[in-house]
């Protein structure tokens, strides 16, 4: 994989998950991208696809691991944690603008210059 941008903010420390940040920044994709980026609109979410790339190399010994909001170990596949097997994270961020090859984003939960991979559309669930 190679990634088509990087995030940029200017926060020093950013939450843990996406649904209880407030932070704002910017997903900054390479210009060769940036007609991909046709449909994307203001207050529509988007599925952001990154790489964890401060992360260091998963070891077995993180297949359980207690989160820092949690009193008790659980196995990777059921947290957030970024200590992965392959380093991907996932967040769901609500557009604010976007300009160019720029969409300035709320939610972020990664560090600047955190590799992005991919973006797909938010599509929610259906209601029974």
């Amino acid at each position: 994989m190679i990634p088509i941008g990087y995030v940029k903010t200017d926060s020093v420390k950013v939450p843990r998950h996406w649904s209880v940040s407030d932070i704002e920044g910017e997903l900054v994709i390479d210009k060769e991208f940036t007609d991909g980026l046709k449909d994307i609109e203001a207050g529509q979410k988007i599925v952001v696809l990154f790489y964890f790339h401060k992360s260091p190399p998963f070891t077995t010994d993180r297949l359980i691991q207690t989160p820092p909001h949690q009193d008790s170990a659980r196995g990777v596949f059921s947290i957030c944690s970024p200590f992965r097997p392959n380093r991907l994270g996932m967040s769901v961020l609500e557009v604010v603008s976007i300009e160019n090859n720029c969409i300035r984003v709320t939610h972020i939960d990664m560090l600047d210059g955190t590799p992005i991979l991919d973006i797909k559309p938010w599509i929610a669930p259906e209601a029974d």
